[in-house]
This record gives C-alpha cells, sequence and structure tokens, in this order.
C-alpha cells in the first residue's frame, strides 16, 4: 500500500518584519560591495514599531587604504528608508514608514582575529596563507525533481503565492493589500511523490475598512487558483484566508523584525535540513551563505544529471580553516548509481575551499537583494550562479 502523508511548507512576503529586517541587511552589504568586492560584511537589524536598528560589523579593505570611514561613502540612513519604500511602508496610515521611522546605527568594525583567519595571508598560529572559513558550523544544500526547478512543492508552491500577492500589490491594481503577508501549502504524498493539496493558508495585511469577504474572494480567485496546480487541487482542498478575521495592525508595528529568523522559508521549507546559520547581511567569506550556496549548486547538478531524484549535501568548516572538515551525501535511497560514485564524482569535480566556493559561483558581486524574498533557491536569474546545472554532464560522466 502506498505510504501517505502531508508536508507542509510556508512563505513570507517582503513586508513581514523578519524579511524587512533582511532586506535591509542584505541592501547594506550590496552597497559595500559596490565600495569594494572584497568587503567584509556582517549586518544586523532588528524593527520594532516605528524604530530600526542597523549593527554589526563591517570592513571595507578600499576605505582603510584610502583612510576614509564608513559614514563617509555608505548612508545606512538612506539605504534603509529607500528599502523601507521599496516594500511599500509608504501609506499615511503606516506607523512603520519608510520616511518617519527613527534609524539607529550601530555599526563597528570586523573583529581583527576574525579577519587574520578569513584572510588569504599568514598569520601567528593559522598555520597556513590560506583563505579560511568565516566561522565553524555546518551547512546543507538540497535539490529534488518534485518541481521544474527541482525544489520541494510545498516551499516553491508558497513561494508562488507570496511572488504574486506581492507583484499585485505593487502594481497598484487592488487598492487595500498591504506588505505584510504569509503563506503556507500543504502538499499530499503518495510513496514520496506530490499528488494533491489538503491546504492553502494566506494571511494578508489589508486596509482597515475591507471585508474579509472581498479578501477571501481575491485571494482564492485571483491568486491561489492562477498560481497552482489546478490537477492538485479538488473539492477536498480547504482555502484559510486571514483565519483571524482581521489583519490591519501588520509589519514592524504588530510583531517585532529580527534578521535571521526566516531561515526555513529561505531554503527549503523544512524538506532539506538546515545548519541553523543564517544568510542574509553576509558577505560570501561567510560560509553560512557561499557554502549553502554550495551545496544547492551541488545538489541541484546531481538531480539534473539523473543520478538521484533526491540529493542531500552536507559540509562542515572549522573557523580560518581552508578545507571543510567534512562533505557528506545522502540521496536517499534515490540514486541511480552507487552513492559512493556519486561522492567521488562530486569531490572531483567542485572545489570547496571558502576561497574557490567564491570563485566558482562569482560571489563577490552586489546580486544579494535579489536572493532575499522567496527564497534564496529556486530562482531563474543570471546571477543567481547556484541555480545553473552546467555541472550536470560532467558528474554523469565522472559517476560511470
Amino acid at each position: 500500500m502506498a505510504r501517505r502523508f502531508i508536508f507542509s511548507s510556508e512563505s513570507v512576503g517582503e513586508g513581514h518584519p523578519d524579511k524587512v529586517c533582511d532586506t535591509i541587511s542584505d541592501a547594506v552589504l550590496d552597497a559595500c560591495l559596490v565600495q569594494d568586492p572584497k568587503s567584509r560584511v556582517a549586518c544586523e537589524t532588528y524593527a520594532k514599531s516605528n524604530v530600526v536598528i542597523v549593527g554589526g560589523e563591517i570592513t571595507i579593505p578600499k576605505l582603510k587604504k584610502e583612510n576614509k570611514s564608513l559614514t563617509s561613502v555608505l548612508n545606512i540612513d538612506e539605504i534603509v528608508r529607500r528599502t523601507i519604500a521599496e516594500i511599500g511602508y509608504i501609506n499615511e496610515d503606516d506607523v512603520f514608514h519608510a520616511y518617519r521611522v527613527f534609524i539607529s546605527n550601530i555599526i563597528t568594525d570586523q573583529s581583527a582575529d576574525i579577519s587574520q583567519g578569513v584572510d588569504q595571508s599568514e598569520a601567528d598560529g593559522k598555520g597556513h596563507a590560506e583563505q579560511g572559513a568565516g566561522d565553524q558550523g555546518l551547512m546543507f544544500g538540497y535539490a529534488c525533481d518534485e518541481t521544474p526547478e527541482l525544489m520541494p512543492a510545498p516551499i516553491m508552491f508558497a513561494h508562488r503565492l507570496g511572488r504574486e500577492l506581492t507583484r499585485i500589490r505593487k502594481q497598484g491594481g487592488v487598492k487595500w493589500l498591504r506588505p505584510d503577508a504569509k503563506s503556507q501549502v500543504s502538499v499530499i504524498y503518495e510513496d514520496g511523490k506530490p499528488v494533491g493539496i489538503s491546504h492553502v493558508v494566506i494571511s494578508t495585511q489589508h486596509a482597515a475598512d475591507t471585508k474579509h469577504k472581498e479578501i477571501k474572494e481575491f485571494c482564492i480567485e485571483e491568486v491561489i487558483r492562477k498560481v497552482l496546480p489546478k490537477q492538485m487541487m479538488n473539492g477536498t482542498t480547504e482555502f484559510l484566508i486571514n483565519p483571524t478575521g482581521r489583519f490591519v495592525v501588520g509589519g514592524p508595528q504588530g510583531d517585532t523584525g529580527l534578521t535571521g529568523r526566516k531561515i526555513i522559508v529561505d531554503s527549503y521549507g523544512g524538506m532539506g535540513r538546515h545548519g541553523g546559520g543564517a544568510f542574509s547581511g553576509k558577505d560570501p567569506s561567510k560560509v553560512d551563505r557561499s557554502a549553502a550556496y554550495m551545496g544547492r549548486w551541488v545538489a541541484k547538478n546531481v538531480v539534473a544529471a539523473g543520478l538521484a531524484a533526491k540529493c542531500e549535501v552536507q559540509f562542515a568548516y572549522a573557523i580560518g580553516h581552508p578545507q571543510p572538515v567534512s562533505v557528506h551525501i545522502d540521496t536517499f535511497g534515490t540514486h541511480t548509481v552507487p552513492e559512493d560514485a556519486i561522492e567521488k564524482a562530486v569531490r572531483q569535480t567542485f572545489s570547496f575551499k571558502p576561497a574557490e566556493i567564491i570563485a566558482q559561483l562569482d560571489l563577490l558581486r552586489p546580486i544579494y537583494s535579489k536572493t532575499t524574498n522567496y527564497g534564496h533557491f529556486g530562482k531563474d536569474d543570471p546571477d543567481i550562479t547556484w541555480e545553473r546545472t552546467d555541472k550536470a554532464e560532467e558528474l554523469k560522466k565522472t559517476a560511470k
């Protein structure tokens, strides 16, 4: 008998308070990389009510050589306000408003102790002159054949809902839509394959005078039915729209926002494991971000090569060390050639040194604002290099 189960994943919109903070942090990162591709950035943002606090550690080597201060080239207030405005918090009734928030900047330089471990140079006690990992930790990459993007169906469906809500809101056709929103999709599996959708949840912020009936009808007819596969929904699919009945107070007015709290939304919706490190606001010397992107690139190419229907890759690093301390591949029994052959082919095809991850994926560019919302994986954009399947043929040949 086929094993039947339901798996759910959620996504959040650009106006969700945590995503507001992720977006600000990545906007700061991109601004630093414009100044100097070798910038070291760990930027955290906190938002509540009408207050934004931006903190962390930033070093821009070019400025140090020119004896300039960070504030002379980086206007944090302007970045924050522009980012909030682009998200859409510009309505007169917004407590959290792009041009009225109070901003605190508590950014300092990166620790010299961390810097010497990451820099491509010798240092006392380091033991080598290569670029090391920016921190210890473990990172996962994942891919599967459930969707054209080689991503799990629940998280991709949830992202599609959020993207469509945002597209419609920014187009201006539905005046009562506001920036804060969440979506969730529960997918029915039989024998490991997605066969239907049992529940769809959308909570969207709205103007105060909008009726729940109008919101529900719009979300079902103009969003859900237009972006989710018709063949996966039937008379038993349940739609839960703004289940509290009212969602006027949203964004940082309604809840605190913090960078890095949506790591499962950012990755695989819980279907693939996560090492715990956030992505946003971190330059690629931080393996929390760059090695997770590398893991996705590897796993996606394994699946694209037909070597497995599912693939998960795990790396682990030690701070300052130039090689991963472990590399592990799991295909969950879906491999078409022995897993040892897949792992051998992966090690021959890819390099997992931090500096070479950056080079292979061309990560020293201001591309990170493109990654922040609706997942860091599964996007079709030439700048998002970890979504390429350019190594599939090489893997296929090497794994034989």
